[in-house]
């Protein structure tokens, strides 16, 4: 659907992230049943990954699971997307392109194999941007959640079709979650969420800024910040408008658009068509529009819309990595987060489930 771009992550590995969406043409065949998906680097004999069984299932989109008998069936005329987290050493070299062979099995039994199914590697270093944001004296840190690597997520996981076009926007994206000192995310007992106030929670009101220079090309204030993990109304379109709530959208390259959604309202300090620089204050962390509790929603991507863009990866300059942590570990008040021992890192890309410091 898109060429990957390899980008590092702060595991140590070099990471590809692509799909491929797998269709059923022929009615008289039946359901396809695939069993197995192989990775190659172009002229190789050994993968560069297999997926199979708990592997393959781990490819699969929300929702989504394979049968008892650990293949993924595709009925006739129907079509299904794999969400490949291709990771590689970084000694190794980039592979140019790469070579999918798919095993299945058809209703009858019969073994039918997809074989040199290319996907080229596109190998532009990725944008190196600064940090999108500020910590204050009660947002020391951020949890990286439902983000980069995780296919399960509403991020990448949330195709788009538009126009005959499919598209997914938020292929690399982040929801920042501000943490204190010890990864708690609010001040409330967990029974009392439901009754929690924005200001409850550790990130609300911190500083989101322009992590490199750039043209404002749309924004937005003025849409209410909304009572936590409150009843949201289902969006009726796929517009920055309908999903971001109060939103900046900033244009740092040709074809490279950040966009920060969710933010405060009466926060914004920067109109459409302003030129600004990195570092600038452009709002504060709300919990306006799509969002079920304050956090900054972040990603790059290839158009200043919403619906036609692809999600482009992205490395921070530095940030400082924590440590691990879920979503329910930062809202357990009873269990502290080990932050005995931070790494710096330059050039990398967070992934999911890291607890970072800017």
């Amino acid at each position: 659907m898109f060429t990957p771009q390899a980008v590092p992550g702060s595991d140590g590995f070099v990471h590809l992230a692509y799909e491929l969406d797998v269709t059923n043409f022929y009615a008289g065949t039946g359901p396809l049943n695939l069993g197995l998906l192989e990775v190659f680097a172009s002229g190789a004999s050994k993968p560069l990954a297999s997926f199979s069984g708990a592997a393959l299932a781990g490819l699969l989109g929300p929702g989504k699971a394979l049968e008892a008998n650990n293949s993924l069936p595709i009925e006739a005329g129907m079509h299904a997307v794999l969400f490949v987290w291709l990771t590689l050493p970084k000694t190794q070299p980039l592979p140019a392109l790469l070579r999918h062979r798919l095993v299945f099995k058809t209703a009858k039994g019969q073994t039918q194999v997809a074989t040199d199914v290319p996907v080229a590697v596109d190998s532009t270093r990725p944008v190196v941007i600064a940090a999108p944001l500020r910590s204050n004296a009660k947002a020391v840190q951020w949890l990286v959640d439902e983000g980069p690597g995780h296919a399960q997520s509403h991020h990448w996981g949330s195709l788009v079709a538009e126009n005959g076009r499919l598209t997914i926007p938020q292929r690399h994206a982040i929801d920042f979650f501000g943490l204190d000192a010890k990864g708690h995310a609010i001040t409330v007992p967990s029974d009392k969420l439901a009754s929690s106030l924005p200001g409850d929670w550790t990130g609300f009101d911190a500083e989101v800024v322009a992590v490199a220079d750039g043209v404002v090309r749309n924004a937005r204030d003025g849409v209410p910040d909304h009572r936590p993990l409150a009843p949201m109304e289902q969006p009726t379109e796929m517009t920055a408008e309908a999903l971001y709530g109060n939103f900046v959208i900033l244009e740092i390259a040709p074809h490279v658009f950040v966009h920060y959604a969710h933010l405060r309202q009466g926060s914004l300090r920067v109109k459409t068509g302003e030129r600004i620089q990195r570092g600038t204050v452009l709002a504060r962390l709300g919990v306006s529009g799509s969002a079920g509790a304050p956090h900054l929603h972040f990603h790059v991507a290839s158009s200043a819309g919403f619906a036609p863009s692809q999600g482009l990866p992205f490395v921070f300059e530095r940030f400082t990595l924590t440590g691990r942590g879920s979503e329910d570990d930062m809202l357990d008040l009873s269990k502290d987060a080990s932050l005995d021992h931070p790494v710096g890192m330059r050039g990398v890309m967070p992934l999911h489930g890291d607890l970072i410091g800017f």
